[in-house]
């Protein structure tokens, strides 16, 4: 075999190596439920804070304490409680990705993402002009 085949097969067996060894980290979200079947197992999960249900949280007695109700998109809740300040905005957003594991009925968050909509909408100034420039032409 020639040196350069030697050097391709080895960048290959790397590459794959590599991938298999990445491929452990990789996640996919899961709802409330298939979440509570996997308990103690690190997962994401896709839901909506639930504002009919008070959030606990006071800055001055536990700062790193966070209480709320999340509901996926079948409808199922849970209680999350996540150990760091309370992200700004939680109130407003429209969806959180949580990134933590079940412990029985609780969902022990590590992370959260907060999904706002509101930024990827189009200005509504922006939008008028285009509609104005589109009836012009």
């Amino acid at each position: 075999m020639k040196k350069t085949h030697i050097l391709i097969l080895v960048l290959i067996a790397a590459a794959v190596g590599y991938m298999i060894m990445t491929m452990g980290s990789l996640s996919t979200y899961e709802s409330i439920a298939s979440a509570k079947q996997k308990q103690g197992k690190f997962v994401h999960v896709i839901a909506k804070l639930d504002k009919s249900q008070p959030i606990e949280y006071d800055a001055i007695k536990n700062p790193n304490y966070l209480s709320f109700v999340a509901v996926d998109s079948l409808g199922n809740s849970a209680k999350v409680i996540y150990h760091s300040p309370k992200p700004p905005e939680l109130e407003n957003t429209e969806r959180v990705v949580l990134k933590g594991k079940m412990e029985g009925e609780v969902f022990e968050c590590k992370d959260i993402l907060l999904k706002c909509p509101s930024k990827y909408k189009d200005d509504p100034r922006n939008v008028q002009k285009s509609l104005n420039k589109n009836t012009q032409q």
